[in-house]
Order: C-alpha cells, then structure tokens, then sequence
C-alpha cells in the first residue's frame, strides 16, 4: 500500500516536472518569436507583381537592408531576425521608399492598394498612419490650389485678387501643416515615432539645416530624441553647415 501510494506521488511529481517544462518551452519559444518579424502583406497593385521590396533602417549613417520580400500573387512576407525591440523601418522598392513601417514585435499586416498604403496591427502604426493620412489631406489641398488659381481665371476673377486670396490659403494650410508634423514630433519624442518622423520630414530638404522651428524643436527636445543616431547626426551636418556658410 505504501508502495502504490509512493508510486502514485511520483507519477503526480513527474507530471508536474513535464508541464513546468512545458510551459517553460512554450515561453522561450514565445520569446523567440518576439526577435522575430511576422509581418504579412498584401498588394492590389499589379505594377508591382513579382518586385522585390526592402525593408530598411537608418543605421551607422546610411539605410541598410534588414530583411526583402518578393510580391508573388499579390502577396509578401518579412520574416527576419527583429534586432531592436522597436524600430522605425522604410518599405522600399528599389531606391523609392513607400512608407513607414514600425516594427515593435506584434503581427503585422502591410497593405498597398491604389488608394492607400498602411500598416495594421499595432497601436504604433495606428498612430503613425492618422498622422499620415491627417498630413495627406494637408497636402492635396495645398497641391489643389495652381488648379484653383486656372479656374478662377477661367471664372474672369482679378488675377491680383486671385493670387492675394490663395497666397493666404497656403499660408494658412502652410502653418497647419508645421504645426501638425511639429506637434506629433515633440508628443513622441520619447518612442521611435518622434524620430522617425523627424528622419522622414528633414529627408526631403535639399541639405540638412537648422531653421527656427527645428532649432526650437532642439531646444525643447527629450535626451531620448536628442540620443536618437539620425537626430544626432542631422544635427551635427547641419551646424557644420551653417558654419561653413558663415565663413564663405
């Protein structure tokens, strides 16, 4: 009897010992897939079939390639070693960057279509793309106002008149747009977004340089955005080439 009931105990404890280890694998291997990327895509855009795409980052002061895909079906897939908990990416094809992507290890699904290009799946990208989609509209009101200006010449309307009209209307659209990417700069400062937007908007300048809403934006900024690589080395370009402007 006392036989049985050690047996018994013994089973129970080797059962124990099985579901620890178990659990204990289920975790690892949780974490495992936490370093890497599990990003879905989907393509409506026949252009594209059977292109290559790039997913890169800003590193050692240039963008390198973390991970490709090539559109098959309409269909791709990043699978790679994620490196950094989070990271702000660029999807390319070819040398032409499409959008932004942030990788923070949750499942993602990336969608190009004709009429839109996002990312879903977390709340950082959902954040991201409303900035986006916000700054979108800015812009095609902004690109909408040469077609105004023909129409209303066409209408016979002062050519003066005209042009003192929408001259205000792209000031104003002008200075909403500032204060929008400037505003969701210093409100995400502290993750990669404030970064990465800062990276996507002083990419377009003809060479870095350091106007007054950028050197406020310095001013004010977090030491995790002024630690950032790309924050760091825009910054340092640019002084040196105000610098050199001085002494021409």
């Amino acid at each position: 009897m006392i036989q049985k009931t050690y047996k018994t105990h013994m089973t129970y404890k080797t059962h124990q010992a099985v579901s620890l280890l178990l659990a204990l694998l289920a975790i690892f291997l949780t974490g495992c897939n936490r370093q890497q990327m599990n990003i879905q895509g989907i393509s409506s855009l026949h252009e594209l079939e059977g292109r290559m795409l790039y997913l890169r980052i800003y590193k050692d002061g240039d963008l390198a390639t973390i991970d490709s895909s090539r559109i098959i079906h309409g269909k791709f897939q990043f699978t790679g070693p994620q490196r950094d908990t989070c990271l702000m990416a660029n999807l390319f094809i070819g040398d032409e960057s499409l959008m932004p992507v942030v990788i923070d290890g949750s499942p993602l699904r990336i969608i190009l279509s004709e009429n839109e290009r996002k990312v879903e799946g977390s709340a950082l990208n959902d954040t991201l793309f409303a900035f986006i989609r916000r700054k979108t509209a800015l812009d095609r009101q902004l690109a909408e106002l040469p077609r105004r200006e023909s129409r209303m010449i066409l209408e016979g309307m002062d050519h003066d008149e005209i042009l003192m009209q929408l001259n205000q209307e792209a000031a104003q659209l002008g200075a909403q747009e500032d204060n929008l990417v400037m505003g969701f700069i210093k409100a995400n400062m502290d993750n990669v977004l404030g970064p990465g937007v800062f990276m996507i908007v002083t990419s377009s300048l003809p060479y870095p340089m350091l106007n007054p809403r950028i050197e406020e934006l310095i001013t004010f900024a977090s030491p995790a955005f002024l630690n950032d690589p790309y924050v760091q080395e825009y910054i340092r370009m640019a002084r040196e080439n105000e610098e050199a402007m001085h002494q021409e």
